[in-house]
């Protein structure tokens, strides 16, 4: 048997059983014989259709094996007009009976909240990590405990370096000469002194010699063994490579301080909720750990690709922390308030029914009669949809049992093309 043909065959089995479910759903035997007998006296069925196997049918009244009696099928006619292929007529008592519900379609704005979970960061901007430009031994540390909160300038630690000592020497030895010759007749003596001074200073400084020990060296004429590291930045120390008597070189990382006034959290986003965030939406934000307080800030950076695991996007959101509340590595809700779209077509979502590679809606044509509407969808939120093309503001639509509208009307398709078959073979 050709396989088109099977495959043909059960769907026709599987539209004709969902069919006969709900036809026995819709109609009691009683409403059944109350809609038979609303045809006018004079009109003749075309012919009878099997109620569980659409595709069986008889010129004459007819019983099927399971003692059902064929369904007549009559020539429908519409004084407005011809109608959609597919569309249902049910009888008010049984839209009743089957809950049907409508709603309108409104012009209106729609907008989403995107909520996640996010995880709170260090500024990645904020981290100074601090190495000594020359190679020696710790002699004193003072700031010995990460968690400390240093200033700009404060003295983390001292340090002895030979290399160090020797630059010293050789700028003492420069003020001495530039001293003994600042009276020579001859200003090319004179210059190369002073440029001497100059150099030898400026290395002291690249090698971060601080300004009040180089002037300290000035006016004592005494080498300093020791040098004092400085803090570079105001901030937490997170981090201590180096203690007391150790040896360390450019390589050794003395300390990692970060600024936690202001923090970074990260967050995953859905592929599907991308559309509506974007870099500078105001981002909300809730932590276990501090209860009743909402942080708020704003979406910083929407990172440019996804993460393979999770199939989610990664931003980063930006909160202020003057209090010091926020700890790096706490766990956070945030709830992104996204853009609002102006003036969309807007439906509930459970009004649309997605059937395979198309969806579509039921809409209202007249008490009693519903029409199959192809749609296209926009952005859904909060149980709303936005509709690009295929409804227009005030039509109303389907928005409960539309199930058993479609097996309905898909049964009227079914039938109508069985109905140009014929009328073609008969010609």
């Amino acid at each position: 048997m050709n396989k088109s043909v099977i495959v043909a065959g059960l769907l026709m089995l599987a539209v004709g059983v969902g069919i006969g479910v709900g036809v026995g759903m819709w109609l009691t035997p009683d409403q059944q014989d109350s809609s038979a007998s609303e045809k006018t006296p004079d009109a003749e069925p075309l012919f009878y259709r099997n109620p569980m196997n659409p595709e069986i049918t008889s010129p004459v009244p007819a019983k099927d094996s399971m003692g059902m009696d064929y369904v007549p099928v009559y020539a429908d006619s519409d004084s407005e007009g011809e109608e959609v292929v597919g569309t249902v007529k049910i009888d008010p008592v049984v839209i009743q009976n089957i809950g049907v519900r409508t709603k309108k379609a409104e012009l209106t704005s729609l907008s989403r909240t995107v909520r996640a979970v996010g995880r709170v960061a260090y500024d990645e901007e904020t981290i100074t990590r601090l190495h000594p430009k020359v190679e020696g031994w710790i002699e004193e540390i003072r700031v010995d405990k990460t968690g400390e909160r240093v200033s700009e300038d404060d003295i983390l630690l001292s340090i002895y370096s030979p290399r160090l000592v020797s630059t010293e020497q050789e700028y003492l030895l420069a003020l001495n000469n530039l001293k003994a010759l600042e009276k020579s007749p001859f200003p090319d003596i004179r210059r190369g002194a002073e440029e001497l001074v100059e150099s030898t200073r400026q290395r002291l400084v690249l090698l971060d010699v601080p300004d009040h020990q180089i002037r300290e060296l000035e006016s004592t004429g005494k080498v300093k063994k020791d040098l004092h590291i400085h803090s570079p930045a105001s901030g937490t120390v997170t981090m201590i490579g180096a203690r007391k008597g150790q040896y360390v070189t450019p390589e050794t990382q003395l300390y990692m301080i970060v600024d936690l006034s202001q923090i970074w959290v990260y967050a995953e986003i859905y592929e599907y909720e991308l559309p509506w965030v974007n870099q500078g939406d105001e981002v909300s934000m809730t932590l276990a750990g501090i209860p009743g307080r909402v942080f708020s800030g704003r979406l910083a950076y929407i990172y440019p690709y996804a993460e393979a695991k999770t199939r989610t996007i990664r931003v980063r959101l930006v909160f202020d922390n003057p209090d010091l509340l926020l700890r790096p590595d706490m766990f956070a809700e945030v709830e992104i308030k996204a853009d609002t779209l102006q003036n969309v077509v807007v439906i509930p979502a459970e009004a649309v029914v997605r059937t395979g590679e198309q969806t579509q809606v039921f809409v209202v044509r007249e008490p009693g009669k519903f029409e199959p509407r192809i749609v296209q969808l926009g952005f859904e939120s909060e149980g709303k949809v936005a509709v690009i093309s295929g409804l227009t503001p005030g039509e109303e639509v389907v928005t409960s049992s539309q199930f058993l509208l479609d097996s309905e009307s898909k049964l009227k398709e079914a039938t109508a093309k069985m109905l140009e078959a014929q009328a073609a073979g008969e010609k």
